[in-house]
């Protein structure tokens, strides 16, 4: 967290129109440049959280998401929006109880348990809102979308790529726009240990990439990251999930994996995050010596 980002009056002013006087506001922000969150708490201790998007877009679909899909998770497992501001891009939602799975230290079977009901949280997301019209319309183009956006990552990358993992990608990318229809749903979008809470019980947080799509996507960091090191993770987030992914979804999942680590991959070097370039790197060995799964 950072400590340099001060509450500006204004955005303290319409919070406190909705939640009373507010005796304390602490700086909540991830350690990147276009994080602004803040945890407001009242003299009566209750806390709630302010966050400003750092995009209009994103800002629509995490409102969207804690109107019309979060509630589906049942009380206690995602924020509640109290209230959103247009003007500011802000929400201020109520403080789900727990820490992030991934910086609390877990006995093997507590982080077994904060999986499983990560994933049992996720199939209730997956089957919320209404996937009709143009939201599954949108659900239905998302692999296209993604397959869209290779050539653009690959022209970031540079020459942080070989020639032999840039042919690995594009042929990947190329597979997307072949798959056949998949089961689809509205995703978390960014479903990682970070986002997922434990206080005996599993929340998710942070929906501002959420959407819908194919549900598969939600599982492509996961995937990259703490199932690579712990694959009874996998076993516990799938079996709460309540079915293990179709031969098809792992087989997309795997060439979204592979698009997803040159993203990842380019960001890191060029934020200053060698944890995300890291893991980008190691996802592209994984495909390339055919280990991944």
């Amino acid at each position: 967290m950072s400590d340099t980002k001060t509450l500006p009056a204004a955005l303290r002013g319409w919070a406190e129109r909705e939640t009373g006087s507010i005796a304390e506001a602490r700086d909540a922000s991830h350690p990147r440049q276009n994080s602004r969150v803040w945890e407001l708490v009242r003299a009566d201790g209750c806390r709630f959280y302010l966050k400003v998007s750092p995009t209009a877009r994103t800002y629509e679909r995490e409102t969207f998401a804690l109107r019309h899909a979060a509630p589906a998770l049942g009380a206690g497992r995602a924020p509640h929006l109290r209230a959103s501001s247009a003007e500011h891009l802000a929400l201020l939602t109520t403080a789900v109880p727990g820490r992030p799975a991934g910086e609390l230290p877990l006995t093997a079977a507590e982080e077994y348990e904060a999986h499983r009901q990560g994933g049992l949280l996720l199939a209730r997301l997956h089957a919320a809102g209404d996937l009709t019209g143009h939201w599954r319309a949108e659900a239905e183009g998302a692999l296209d979308t993604a397959a869209h956006g290779v050539h653009r990552h690959l022209d970031e990358a540079g020459d942080r790529l070989t020639e032999a993992e840039r042919s690995l990608v594009r042929g990947l990318a190329d597979q997307l726009r072949r798959v056949g229809p998949l089961p689809l749903g509205f995703i978390h979008g960014d479903a990682r240990p970070r986002n997922l809470l434990w206080s005996g019980h599993a929340a998710w947080i942070d929906f501002e990439r959420s959407r819908f799509a194919p549900v598969v996507q939600d599982f492509v960091t996961l995937a990259s990251g703490v199932w690579a090191d712990r694959p009874r993770l996998r076993t516990a987030c799938l079996g709460g999930y309540g079915r293990e992914l179709t031969p098809q979804e792992h087989h997309v999942l795997k060439c979204l994996a592979g698009l997803a680590a040159v993203s990842a991959l380019t960001r890191g070097e060029d934020h200053g995050d060698p944890y995300v370039a890291a893991r980008g790197r190691r996802t592209l060995h994984r495909l390339m010596t055919g280990v991944f799964a």
